[in-house]
């Protein structure tokens, strides 16, 4: 009996590994293509679920449905004005043909340096057929209104965008995805991540650049001392009228004053003539006379008349 329960044993174990070799499953993102001693048998698997082999021989190649990212290196380009510049691109892709997938490029490895070939390819090959403003800028959509970037737009009011960023990344996908076609590749999206001057163009934009800063600097600080010297000027003359004014208002309340003070003196001399003239006189000799005064006058002066009656009382 024991001698029977050995092999049972070894079949049962023998049974769940075929059944484990026989089978196999897909996710929602994968798709496969299966292969016996290294050629493909039959179609694609695409949908997702328990599916079935030949165990032992047959083995199950995952690719993955979703979209992938395809990165680029910077490369140095000329433009079709002869400036050399550094374009950094990135892609979106997809297998949508397993099993001419695995026939021509078997692994996305391999699809990711085809894919470098030939997108990097087609990027030289566009951007060289354009200008530099080209791949620069998508539209003639003025520049904001700020003091540089007038200037800038002054300075390349003559380069006028006729494709544009846009038209030529889709310039690129477009041939791109043509050629990628026949790897059963399918190429959603082609787009510039960056566009940089090389280093020695980079040194001489940048020169330009500070060139341009200091110029708007002196400009602003030569219209900033004119618009000074305007204040100043305002305030002078701001100032003169002021004084003006106010020089004016004094000789006429002056004027008004002595001329009231006349009129009183006027009033006071016609009433009492006498009185008049000795407090005229009184109000005269301090003015005239004070501890450091010498006088000499003759005994019938008449500045010293009411001293000498006032000596005689």
């Amino acid at each position: 009996m024991s001698r029977l329960v050995i092999p049972l044993g070894v079949l049962a174990v023998l049974a769940v590994v075929v059944g484990f070799s026989a089978t196999y499953t897909l996710s929602e993102h994968e798709q496969a293509v299966i292969t016996r001693f290294g050629e493909p048998k039959g179609a694609s698997v695409v949908d997702p679920g328990l599916h079935f082999k030949m165990p032992f021989v047959d083995t199950v190649n995952r690719f993955d449905k979703r979209w992938l990212d395809w990165r680029g290196d910077p490369n140095q380009i000329p433009t079709k004005d002869k400036k050399y510049i550094w374009v950094d691109t990135f892609g979106r892709w997809r297998i949508v043909d397993p099993l001419r997938f695995f026939q021509r490029l078997r692994d996305e490895r391999n699809a990711q340096s085809r894919l470098d070939d030939i997108i990097d390819g087609e990027t030289r090959n566009t951007i060289a057929s354009f200008a530099l403003i080209e791949a620069v800028r998508s539209t003639n959509r003025p520049f904001e209104d700020d003091e540089y970037t007038a200037e800038t737009e002054r300075a390349e009011s003559l380069e006028q965008v006729a494709q544009g960023r846009d038209k030529l990344t889709r310039q690129i996908r477009l041939r791109a995805a043509e050629i990628v076609k026949e790897f059963g590749v399918e190429l959603v999206d082609v787009q510039i991540r960056r566009i940089n001057y090389v280093d020695e163009v980079q040194v001489k934009v940048f020169e330009r650049m500070i060139s341009e800063r200091k110029r708007i600097a002196e400009r602003s600080r030569s219209e900033g001392m004119g618009r000074a010297a305007e204040v100043r000027g305002q305030r002078e003359r701001d100032l003169k009228e002021i004084r003006s004014a106010a020089y004016r208002k004094a000789q006429d309340v002056t004027g008004a004053a002595d001329a009231e003070a006349t009129k009183i003196y006027a009033e006071a001399f016609g009433r009492d003539p006498e009185f008049y003239q000795f407090m005229r006189t009184l109000e005269a000799y301090p003015d005239v006379v004070d501890s450091s005064t010498s006088l000499f006058l003759g005994g019938e002066s008449e500045f010293y008349r009411y001293l000498r009656s006032s000596s005689k009382k």
